[in-house]
């Protein structure tokens, strides 16, 4: 039996690509770049803030990144004012989430969201204290897909991979689970579709969040 869930946050517990969208729109703007749609943004991320505005500025026009120092730090500032707008919890995961604390399964959440933004969406959605840990983007740790977030989530829970279920919705997560040892679930409910999960190396796929009850 699993003792403990690790989710992704965008895309896999909250529907937060109109606030990426708004906040990415809003930075690039000021250099001449988009509007993008929502499918396009759901491309850009996945890889933390940075990789974002740079696939953003490329797919504008800007190759060679020249705005990115500057459109980078705007996005941040934008962000950190406007991480919650429009977010919401995806349908079926607070019922998810109560019947994983009714089993006696910890929860924890990886993100390459910028750590305090991380922690501020899940309070928000979820309040405070109703996941056991959780782990945004920090300057002393490497983003996914390295497997080091979810080591330090073992340790803090003191659960081995073996023990541990990864759920997300890129091919990122998937890798980020794979590496770490621990069983991978891919949603579909998210930002990416099947075909990039399974190149990613999903252990199983899932349509719904309540699935998740069925493969501890």
């Amino acid at each position: 039996m699993k003792k403990a869930v690790i989710f992704d946050l965008d895309g896999t517990l909250s529907d937060s690509i109109a606030s990426i969208k708004y906040c990415g729109d809003k930075a690039l703007e000021a250099f001449g770049f988009g509007p993008f749609t929502e499918q396009q943004y759901k491309y850009f991320v996945g890889d933390g803030a940075a990789n974002l505005i740079r696939r953003a500025l490329a797919a504008g026009g800007d190759a060679e990144l020249v705005h990115f120092q500057e459109a980078y730090a705007l996005y941040r500032e934008i962000f950190r004012e406007n991480c919650m707008y429009q977010v919401k919890p995806y349908e079926g995961i607070p019922e998810l989430i109560a019947g994983l604390k009714e089993r006696g399964v910890k929860i924890a959440v990886l993100s390459n969201k910028p750590h305090v933004e991380t922690v501020n969406v899940i309070e928000t959605l979820f309040g405070e204290g109703c996941f056991d840990s959780i782990q945004g983007q920090k300057e002393n740790v490497a983003i996914k897909p390295s497997p080091e977030g979810v080591f330090r989530i073992m340790e803090m829970l003191e659960l081995t991979a073996e023990e541990i279920l990864y759920l997300g919705d890129t091919a990122t997560d998937m890798k980020t689970g794979k590496s770490a040892g621990a069983f991978t679930v891919g949603a579909l409910w998210g930002f990416r579709d099947r075909a990039e999960l399974q190149e990613g190396g999903a252990d199983v796929i899932i349509e719904h969040p309540l699935q998740v009850l069925e493969l501890l």
